[in-house]
């Protein structure tokens, strides 16, 4: 049984969808190269394919929808490159139509046949899609109300937009039978079993720059008893220096002061304040004038750039005893190489451990990659989830997976 906050969802063990047209909402929002318009990365196509799989071998007509960046930004493209690479990834013929609820488009819908694939454009070319409302707005929206006349179901496979209150998440659930795909399923089971899992120590090892959601996390998994412990890195370990009155230099202050507001500063302060089980780095390593060197946290010179070797030390040793482990956001810049060593180190760690794991952000990936296969068969789960990631560990409702939970309560899916 799939559950979100008590109340459930349905899942396509739930629906018989032979011979039935099913709108899928994926989330293939990919990196593009602005002078080319290439792909750069196809992950999240790769995983969204085994739902839109499933569902063919089913002999379910598959409409595909999904958002491709934003107005105006160099990676609002249309998803003509994504259906070829769908195509590519499953070896059969998917079909495209430039177009998301025209005349063409409803044509296109409507000539399909059980076990091909259609994929519309990009749901951010209507503006609805782009707004955040309730529900019961969007299921009157254009797009809602031209495309669910054509389907029998609906099937919200995007968990990493399910934080966003928008037509093509949460306006077909309240018009269409919905369940959950296989990523969203995956998704939500891995989640909840960091909270339904009985066994301590729960650790959390938070890091990147989203410094206002990452806050809201801790305060969330600290008050809560979720976590045992929270040991921070990157960023978010050198906005808690800061928040327990540590001097750092001038322009690491400004940066990370430019990164979080005055609320979730302040929030930082009293949390670093009441709980001992926030963990702050013992030492990081440090660029100054191209030079890099170890530094104590407590007298730091130089820009941080990844946490030092006593760090590491004392968090491996922490996530050794671990029977839960949540790790989001890495401990250093990783994008230089030089910089990696405290992420790689953790991330072996934690799968040396005897813990559950679970790692969030799609950086990851290429960090479980370089590790033997006997580390990488130990992993829980890898999120590719962001916002929407940050958003359930924080006890945020998710409207998306809101919608589903009632499409359920409306539709009687299951019971």
């Amino acid at each position: 049984m799939l559950t979100y906050m008590g109340r459930r969802i349905a899942t396509l063990d739930d629906v018989d969808v032979e011979n039935k047209r099913v709108l899928v909402r994926v989330d293939v929002n990919s990196p593009v190269n602005p002078h080319t318009g290439e792909l750069l990365d196809v992950s999240r196509i790769v995983e969204h394919s085994t739902t839109i799989k499933e569902l063919v071998k089913r002999n379910a007509a598959v409409v595909v929808i999904s958002h491709q960046g934003r107005p105006l930004d160099q990676d609002f493209v249309s998803l003509s490159s994504h259906a070829q690479v769908l195509s590519n990834i499953l070896g059969v013929n998917v079909n495209f139509v430039d177009d998301v609820i025209g005349p063409e488009a409803r044509r296109a819908i409507e000539r399909l046949e059980p076990g091909g694939i259609l994929m519309l454009d990009n749901t951010r070319l209507l503006a609805e899609d782009t707004v955040e409302a309730p529900p019961e707005v969007h299921s009157r929206s254009f797009l809602v109300s031209k495309l669910a006349p054509f389907f029998s179901y609906f099937v919200n496979d995007a968990f990493a937009t399910c934080h966003r209150s928008q037509a093509s998440i949460v306006g077909f659930p309240l018009r269409l039978p919905s369940v959950a795909g296989r990523v969203l399923e995956r998704e939500l089971r891995a989640l909840n079993k960091i909270i339904e899992l009985g066994e301590k120590p729960k650790i959390f090892v938070l890091g990147g720059a989203k410094l206002d959601d990452t806050v809201k996390v801790v305060k969330h998994v600290v008050e809560s008893g979720i976590a045992d412990e929270v040991l921070t890195t990157g960023l978010v370990a050198v906005l808690f220096l800061l928040a327990k009155g540590v001097r750092v230099p001038k322009e690491v202050e400004a940066k990370v002061l430019s990164k979080v507001s005055r609320e979730f500063f302040n929030e930082a302060r009293e949390l670093v304040a009441r709980f001992r089980s926030v963990k702050i780095p013992i030492d990081f390593i440090v660029e100054d004038k191209g030079v890099l060197s170890v530094s104590h946290a407590s007298t730091l010179k130089g820009t941080p750039k990844d946490i030092g070797p006593s760090t590491i030390e004392y968090y491996s040793n922490k996530l050794s005893k671990a029977k839960v482990i949540v790790m989001r956001g890495p401990a250093g810049v990783i994008e230089d190489p030089r910089f990696r060593v405290g992420t790689d180190s953790l991330v072996k760690a934690a799968l040396e451990s005897s813990a559950y794991t679970v790692f969030g952000g799609g950086h990851f990936i290429a960090t479980v990659s370089r590790l033997p296969e006997e580390l990488r068969s130990k992993v829980g789960h890898v999120s590719t989830a962001g916002g929407a990631l940050l958003y359930f560990l924080a006890g945020e409702k998710l409207p998306g997976l809101e919608a589903l939970a009632r499409s359920n309560e409306i539709f009687k899916i299951a019971i």
